[in-house]
């Protein structure tokens, strides 16, 4: 398998998911750091980096760029144990949700799948 091959055929629905969820996180951290950052500025840059994180990874995928998507995943995963594991033992921290809260419990646990999915995916083309 070509490097190019991971955005390919089965790969172009997780290139799919992520541009949904670059748009979503995107759209969601900048309405809310636009409208009501004071509230909670940590909740809310959270969810700003994970949108960097959910475009890099959709443009990093769809191109065929493996270390940048591999990084990227490991990123994502690591910042939603971490996340996850923050806003569950000190909610007061955590007023408002990120994206990576209770582990993505508000976009259905898809931010815990999704990085596993993709190592999956990526370290399975090899």
């Amino acid at each position: 398998m070509t490097t190019s091959s991971i955005g390919k055929g089965p790969g172009r629905v997780l290139v799919g998911v992520y541009g949904l969820f670059a748009l979503a996180a995107s759209a969601r951290a900048g309405v809310q750091i636009a409208t009501k950052f004071a509230e909670a500025p940590l909740a809310y840059s959270l969810s700003a980096f994970a949108a960097a994180v959910y475009i890099v990874l959709t443009v990093a995928l769809a191109a065929g760029a493996r270390r940048i998507a591999l990084g990227a995943l490991f990123i994502e995963l690591a910042g939603v144990l971490i996340v996850g594991t923050a806003s569950l033992m000190d909610p007061a921290a955590f007023p408002h949700a990120t994206v990576w809260s209770g582990y993505g419990r508000g976009y259905v646990f898809i931010p815990l799948v999704l990085p596993l999915v993709g190592l999956y995916w990526l370290l399975r083309r090899r």
